[in-house]
């Protein structure tokens, strides 16, 4: 029997991986070894390990003492991360009405404008935020009124993760029911297809022609 998507196992995850000494380069948690690779939860832990990959990638590029050549590297694997990263958003969404198809909304049924999940992902998102401002409010190399100003934003970042929480709780229970509904909008990051980002078809009539 697979873990259920619900808000409080989710966030649990989430902060429990950040823990992990091999955190972000492996996904490590308890629910690994007992899911089949096609659940949501594999694609959940792909989704949270994107997100971290993706933070210390976006620390790295804002240095202003590294080469060009090191910022560029640093784009072009948050590019890769981030599609990455909403790659596994998309397939969380695909499994998720799959595993709802037998349920037919009702006529008067709410449609969420939100996929959960985007909602998964906002609230990975938060518990990255959560910790790293968890961390400024420990920092000795600071003045207290940093840390004071830390632990006054890692409270209202904790309000958003649990409101948000509640929000995914609500439409999963409406969906389940019938109550409501969700449709999968796909990215479509033209900038990253070769075959639709002008720049990139450009190059590569450029480079056919030499």
């Amino acid at each position: 029997m697979s873990v259920p998507i619900q808000a409080s196992i989710l966030i649990a995850f989430h902060d429990r991986s950040l823990t992990s000494p091999n955190w972000p380069g492996e996904a490590v948690c308890s629910e690994q070894s007992s899911h089949a690779e096609v659940e949501p939860w594999h694609w959940v832990m792909a989704n949270h390990r994107f997100n971290g990959l993706l933070w210390a990638e976006e620390d790295l590029a804002r240095r202003t003492l590294a080469s060009d050549t090191d910022i560029a590297a640093n784009k072009r694997r948050i590019d890769r991360f981030n599609q990455a990263r909403n790659d596994a958003v998309e397939r969380i969404d695909d499994l998720l009405l799959q595993a709802s198809a037998f349920v037919s909304p009702h006529p008067q049924a709410r449609q969420s404008s939100e996929t959960p999940g985007a909602m998964i992902d906002r609230l990975s998102i938060l518990s990255l935020k959560v910790h790293h401002m968890g961390l400024q409010t420990r920092r000795a190399d600071v003045a207290q009124a940093h840390r004071a100003q830390a632990h006054d934003r890692l409270g209202q970042l904790q309000r958003q993760r649990t409101d948000l929480g509640a929000c995914l709780d609500r439409l999963m229970q409406e969906v389940a029911s019938g109550a409501g509904f969700f449709r999968i909008y796909r990215q479509f990051k033209m900038y990253n297809d070769p075959t639709l980002n002008p720049a990139l078809v450009a190059e590569q009539r450029s480079g056919a022609g030499r």
